[in-house]
């Protein structure tokens, strides 16, 4: 029986885990990595981290021989590399906002019409491409020495086989590819005067990169495949290669995510438009803070307390928190508004709140936030006739049923939810030909494995109240 490992390199941590080519998950493993935020706005670490992580990994799984490899990882984020492959400074991350006069760079260059009908998205704090500029811009010395980028988990690979590669998933975030010619725009490059060999080689997500080489507790030559940004490569295993299906994942940050059938655009930019790993191209909502945001409010003001003990708490309080709110932008916000500059903010408290109303306004801001992110899917033309909710957050009851009334419509949970790992296994399968594509596999091996349904809840008023809170509070926000 074949078996396939998918290796996830993470925002907080790596994960790796090995299945079987009928989705059993026979081992898994993970390991712990800092993140670095030497200024205000700025997230950053170190990759060398990343690879001792999996290498960790890894000897745990103590699986030498599988069959294929697959790869995911946070996205957007650089790996600045000289000619010698040696990491110049640290990455610079997905959640970092220091480059917003980079985007406003690239739309001045390329055109602001231009640059979104070529990657059908506007320039990003958190895109990779302002970051090189950013590197440019600022660290002239570094960038002097710069040879190559990388995402993570294309760093990852080089580490595994010496190649240079990404896939199309995960270059459609870098803010410089052609997302409906699947493959790096020549004409945004041409006009920042960046070469194109800065650049990895670009496959679809299935397509087998490279061999593995010298690496530790793996044998040579097992089959790398492409793989997929976390986004695109969870998707995959959730099951959401299909029009019909929605997935909302409760990781560090918040993803309500669809396949589409061609490459259509939110022209607002509130959006994201990307080439899937199903060869087609998927639409989704991204908020900043979304785990993250809980696990914030539990590091500074429920400390001691397990997640689980705070929502059995927030569960004792109805729902609106009788008029608390919470705007969950700890990091600035991408769907729906694009500020990197929005905050966070407690609004309404009164003597009559406690910790347990504010303990429930950190979930429902957080859930509000992916209803935004909701919406914004549905006017593209998206339909819900199954959403799928992954990710830790996806373990709370309390979390889910939370998010079934707020979409009104049923959230069902999976038999399997490991997350991209899993996916980027999935991915592994199909490149060294278990299953004929991406969709075929899915439907073998993803199971539901619980249903919750909307109850007669009412959350019109919490979440006007909500929205009016970003629009009244955004002119205090630091520009």
């Amino acid at each position: 029986m074949a078996k396939l490992l998918g290796i996830d390199v993470g925002t907080s941590g790596c994960k790796v885990v090995l299945m079987d080519e009928h989705g059993s998950v026979l081992k898994s493993a993970s390991a712990e990595y800092p993140i670095s935020t030497p200024r205000p706005l700025w997230s950053e670490q170190n990759p060398e981290d990343w690879w001792l992580g999996v290498l960790s990994c890894l000897k745990e799984i103590d699986e030498p021989s599988p069959d294929g490899v697959g790869l995911t990882g946070q996205m957007h984020g650089a790996v600045f590399l000289d000619s010698k492959n040696k990491v110049i400074r640290p990455a610079i991350l997905w959640n970092d906002q220091r480059t917003s006069s980079e985007c406003e760079e690239i739309d001045h260059a390329v055109g602001p019409d231009r640059i979104r009908e070529i990657t059908r998205n506007p320039p990003l704090t958190g895109f990779q491409l302002p970051k090189i500029l950013w590197l440019r811009n600022n660290e002239p010395e570094n960038f002097n020495r710069l040879s190559r980028v990388l995402l993570p988990k294309d760093y990852i690979r080089l580490r595994l086989t010496g190649e240079y590669a990404t896939e199309v998933s995960d270059a459609s975030g870098v803010g410089a590819f052609d997302v409906v010619g699947r493959k790096w725009s020549a004409e945004i490059l041409d006009k920042l005067n960046l070469p194109q060999e800065m650049f990895p080689p670009v496959v679809e997500s299935d397509v087998v990169t490279g061999t593995t080489k010298d690496v530790p507790n793996l044998a040579d030559g097992i089959a790398v495949v492409g793989g997929g940004g976390d986004q695109a490569a969870g998707a995959v295993g959730t099951g959401a290669v299909s029009p019909g299906i929605i997935s909302v994942s409760l990781g560090t940050s918040g993803v309500v995510f669809t396949t589409i059938s061609a490459p259509n655009f939110d022209a607002n930019g509130s959006a994201h438009t990307f080439a899937h790993a199903n060869r087609g191209w998927h639409a989704m909502g991204v908020m900043l803070s979304c785990g993250g945001a809980l696990r914030w409010y539990r590091d500074v003001f429920a400390r001691g307390d397990s997640y689980d003990s705070i929502a059995q708490e927030a569960a004792s309080v109805p729902p609106g928190c009788e008029g608390l709110t919470f705007l969950p932008y700890l990091t600035g916000e991408r769907t729906p508004h694009n500020d990197p500059f929005a905050r966070a903010v407690f609004a309404g408290a009164t003597l009559a709140h406690g910790k347990a109303h504010f303990s429930r306004a950190v979930f429902e801001g957080v859930s509000l936030g992916l209803l935004d992110g909701f919406r914004t899917l549905l006017a593209l033309g998206a339909s819900a006739q199954e959403i799928r909710v992954t990710s830790g957050g996806a373990k709370s009851e309390f979390w889910r049923q939370m998010l079934a009334d707020m979409f009104q419509a049923p959230c069902q949970r999976l038999q399997c939810d490991e997350g991209p790992a899993f996916g980027s296994a999935i991915l592994a399968g199909v490149g060294i030909g278990l299953w004929p594509d991406v969709a075929k596999a899915t439907l073998q091996i993803v199971k539901i494995s619980d249903v919750l349904t909307p109850n007669s809840v009412d959350y019109s008023a919490t979440y006007q109240r909500y929205s009016d809170l970003y629009r009244c509070t955004k002119e205090w926000n630091l520009g």
